[in-house]
């Protein structure tokens, strides 16, 4: 179970970095959070207003401005802050762009059938060139069923209202970007889409590098200077008038000047950002991609983890493979993707969504699709590609959130290596979906795992959000934590997830493999299925209400015991429930603090305060910090009550002694 501590470096989430001896004016500040709040971060500081009718899963964007808002806050340049709920998304946009025709720098945060909901209104926002950012939780739309996790089905319905659109892997991406978009909307006149996957990044702590107040101010820039208000009485002008056939086509076509000049744009804003920050962006990522004979195109948080697996392709198994990916789907960067893809083999992509009607393929797909053969006749200002095009693979995966593992995506390279299905799903069990062969463990080297069973209401998604931050912040790693949404808030079973590494995490899969289980839901160690993953050398955290080392082994399965005794796992125990109920003053804390329980535990099992070389009262503090910024509203009697149910935690834990495990 023990990992390195090493001293915090100053590092990123994963945009290839300028020259390591470069000293950069604004390297970011380190901390930890998610997708969510790396956004926020950058909208109560730059903009001065949003309109907004949150909804999943987006809902943490805007209740993030709106508590700015409701706390008095002001911008960078001193205006007063300003929320706006109406009764919809539609009219939620229609706020975003009566408040731009003003002058006024405006956001929004939207997903799913919100976004599409709003779609009328989008049109008029670019039509007059409205510099609006709205910033997307991507989401499936309700189809066959509902769900509010990840899918490109909200994003690609919305790709032809003539706005910009970046799609952010991470949270460092998704604050990134936030900026990106806003100084290019405003140096084009044309609104962006700031996209980050629903809850799979939206939601997932990791470690990042906010930008600094100070390099927003400069890189942005006053709204009242920069913005123009289309309502001015002195400065008189018709907006959206009725066109007919002697001037709707004249004024549609001539909004293409305005199109024309954002791929400069975007690039001297990506390129400014690095020269400032040292994290560089481009319209593509490519990842090993210069000799690769096949190649895995996508988008989002997934491709993440296509980065690890290329590196397993790579060195392990000696496939010279490479992953593209698009970070700026709008405008199309079709001449970047061709000339990464031309030298390869064959190339698949990944979507986040299904159109089956579309019998050439899903958005992604046929657009790359369509510039391959512009390249091959020589239009739209590409050089004419004279070498076979490679052949073209397309495959479903991920949607609705479903999990994309380093399997399905080696998968896919066997796949193209055997000219097997163009079309294909992974992940699933269907006619269509390749099947998984190898699924290797691709955490980062020396990497510490766990994974936690519970029930919904226990607090456990918040405490495992707490660990995170505190080996982030307090022991300086780099961390990744997140739960499997869409359980926790019903009461139902939840499984939650954390990785802790001494450099960036890629994998943004569930994790199969895992140094520390633990058990808050007892009734989770009735099943066999709970220990899978568990390495050998591990160990077990469960809940048991027993005092005796004995009792609580006796009520473990025997094939528990047997799986316990082979992989050679310590298990720890305490009764976090009595914790919870004698600490919590307030009745309704009672069942949500038996997860805040597992913190004491989990500094008493790891090393990672001594291996920092901390003293008890530098990691009370750290701890204690961590707690205000979740709990903090509630008021400092919940504060302490936390911190006795953590002491307690790390003092009422106890092992089964090897004795008991060996003698039943």
């Amino acid at each position: 179970m023990s990992v390195a501590v090493a001293e915090r470096p100053a590092r990123v989430a994963d945009p290839k970095r300028e020259p390591e001896d470069v000293a950069y004016q604004y390297p970011g500040i380190p901390t930890t959070c998610d997708g969510a709040e790396a956004v926020v971060h950058v909208e109560v500081r730059i903009s001065q207003a949003a309109g907004a009718y949150p909804i999943t899963s987006s809902t943490t964007m805007g209740g993030g401005f709106n508590a700015s808002v409701m706390n008095g806050a002001k911008n960078l340049w001193g205006d007063t802050l300003v929320f706006f709920e109406p009764e919809s998304e539609h009219s939620a946009a229609a706020v975003c762009e009566g408040f731009a025709v003003a002058g006024g720098r405006v956001t929004n945060f939207t997903s799913g059938q919100g976004l599409v909901l709003m779609k009328e209104v989008l049109y008029t926002i670019s039509g007059k060139r409205l510099p609006v950012v709205m910033n997307i939780g991507a989401r499936a739309l309700t189809s066959q069923g509902l769900n509010v996790h990840a899918g490109h089905d909200d994003v690609m319905s919305v790709a032809d209202v003539g706005w910009g659109m970046l799609m952010a892997r991470n949270a460092q991406e998704a604050g990134d970007f936030c900026l990106i978009a806003r100084r290019t909307a405003e140096a084009t006149q044309t609104p962006f889409f700031n996209v980050q996957d629903g809850f799979l990044t939206t939601h997932t702590v990791e470690t990042v590098r906010l930008i600094e107040p100070e390099f927003m101010k400069e890189f942005i820039g006053d709204p009242k200077e920069r913005l123009t208000n289309l309502m001015d009485p002195d400065h008189p002008l018709m907006s959206g008038v009725v066109q007919n056939q002697d001037s709707y086509m004249k004024g549609k076509i001539a909004q293409r000047w305005y199109y024309d000049r954002i791929p400069d744009k975007l690039q001297e804003a990506f390129d400014e950002f690095a020269r400032k920050t040292g994290r560089r962006y481009g319209m593509v990522d490519a990842h090993r991609c210069e000799d690769a004979e096949y190649i895995l195109v996508g988008m989002g948080c997934y491709m993440e983890t296509a980065k690890a697996t290329i590196d397993y392709l790579r060195d392990v198994k000696g496939l010279k493979a490479g992953c593209l990916s698009v970070l700026a789907f709008r405008p199309f960067p079709a001449a970047e993707i061709v000339n990464a893809l031309k030298g390869c083999e064959a190339f698949t992509v990944f979507e986040r969504m299904d159109d089956p009607l579309s019998t050439t393929g899903n958005h992604l797909t046929r657009e790359i699709k369509a510039a391959f053969y512009d390249a091959v006749i020589g239009q739209n200002g590409q050089e004419r590609l004279t070498e076979p095009s490679p052949r073209v693979y397309h495959g479903a995966a991920g949607l609705g959130s479903r999990d994309v593992r380093p399997g399905d995506i080696i998968a896919a390279f066997q796949n193209m290596m055997m000219d097997g299905p163009h079309f294909f799903s992974v992940g699933i069990d269907h006619p269509t979906a390749l099947p998984r062969k190898d699924d290797p463990d691709l955490r980062p080297k020396g990497g510490f795992s766990m994974r936690g069973h519970s029930v919904g209401g226990f607090g456990s998604v918040t405490t495992n959000k707490i660990i995170a931050t505190i080996a982030g912040n307090v022991f300086g790693k780099d961390v990744q934590a997140y739960p499997k949404y869409g359980s926790e808030k019903k009461g139902l079973p939840t499984t939650y997830y954390l990785t802790i590494a001494d450099t960036h995490i890629d994998m943004h899969s569930e994790l199969e493999k895992v140094e520390l289980l633990c058990i808050n839901d007892p009734t989770a160690i009735l099943s066999p299925l709970t220990l899978k993953g568990l390495v050998a050398g591990g160990a077990i955290f469960m809940q048991s209400p027993y005092p005796d080392p004995a009792d609580v082994w006796a009520r473990i399965p025997h094939d528990n015991k047997h799986s316990i005794r082979e992989k050679k796992v310590r298990v720890f125990y305490c009764d976090m429930v009595r914790i919870a109920r004698e600490e919590a003053n307030e009745a309704d804390l009672q069942m949500r603090m038996q997860g805040i329980v597992l913190l004491g535990a989990f500094l008493k099992l790891t090393p990672y305060a001594k291996e920092a070389e901390m003293s008890d009262e530098q990691v009370q503090a750290g701890v204690e910090k961590a707690l205000r910024k979740y709990f903090g509203k509630r008021g400092e009697q919940v504060i302490q009550d936390n911190m006795k149910c953590i002491n307690r935690g790390w003092t009422e834990t106890k092992e089964i002694p090897q004795e008991v495990i060996y003698s039943q």
